[in-house]
């Protein structure tokens, strides 16, 4: 009597991916193949490579695990447990929105107002903006708020894992913390109206903070709330850049004339959709 042949990784993948497929995974093979590679902490081009060899049963059950989880339509870096922005590996789960590219793009405007000094990110999440805003910018000091106690222990977490200087503080939108402290305050809060909540894909809504998206029957609660504690928290002649949802650019704009900004700008992301504001605090007399 024969022993059954031990699977081959492409075997394995294979069926994986065929898995993905049934639950409506655009890239399944793409994803499964990548699945396969954070399983044996190898990278996809490796796993590749080796796709002939028999599949170690450990491996290949903790693989089965992760691709259940990702058919039952959990995000892809919550099963993975890590997500990349710009130069940083963060851990990413269910107690923070997942990094998005166009938040890279936040930083990169942020760094272009200004690289010294003391700078405040408001509903950092993951920590992802303000881990790097101290690895690229040359500040004093890099503060990082949320009124999500979860989401601060894991931009904790994040901070040792980079070993980057953060401090990191429950405040809901600045709320209570000095006046005229920073020299630029920099923010990416949930900006989604309630029904744009509401028509959420599955994969979005049912696993990251609803606390992290959506921004009141308007979508600008949290807007108007960071441009109102800016003005305040901002020494003169800094400045507050913050993500915009790209239809309410003007009416974000309008908030930050309203509350006293001066040299008010809406910027477009890369596919050209208005996406960002920065505005100066006006400087003393």
């Amino acid at each position: 009597m024969h022993s059954e042949h031990p699977a081959t990784v492409s075997e394995v993948i294979e069926r994986g991916a065929v898995q993905l497929r049934a639950a409506g995974v655009i890239k399944p093979k793409r994803e499964a193949n990548r699945l396969w590679a954070w399983m044996g902490r190898i990278t996809p081009g490796d796993a590749w490579l080796t796709r002939e060899r028999g599949a170690e049963r450990d491996q290949a059950a903790a693989f089965e695990v992760a691709i259940a989880r990702r058919a039952g339509g959990e995000p892809l870096m919550y099963v993975l447990g890590t997500a990349g922005f710009r130069n940083l590996e963060l851990r990413s789960d269910r107690r923070a929105l997942i990094p998005r590219p166009e938040t890279e793009g936040l930083v990169e405007l942020a760094l272009a107002q200004r690289r010294t000094g003391r700078v405040l990110d408001i509903g950092t999440g993951c920590g992802c903006v303000a881990l790097a805003l101290a690895q690229e910018g040359g500040f004093d000091e890099v503060i990082g708020a949320d009124i999500s106690v979860e989401a601060l222990e894991l931009a904790r977490e994040n901070a040792a894992l980079t070993g980057l200087p953060v401090r990191f503080v429950e405040s809901d939108l600045g709320r209570g913390l000095p006046d005229s402290a920073f020299d630029l305050v920099v923010s990416n809060p949930p900006y989604l109206t309630d029904s744009e909540y509401h028509a959420l894909p599955q994969s979005v809504k049912a696993w990251e903070p609803r606390l992290a998206l959506a921004g009141g029957a308007a979508g600008l609660d949290a807007t108007r709330g960071v441009v109102e504690q800016g003005i305040r928290l901002l020494a003169p002649g800094g400045y507050l850049v913050m993500e915009l949802d790209c239809t309410r650019g003007a009416q974000s704009a309008a908030l930050a004339d309203a509350a006293g900004f001066q040299s008010v700008k809406v910027w477009d992301d890369l596919f050209g959709r208005p996406r960002y504001l920065t505005a100066r605090q006006g400087l003393s007399e």
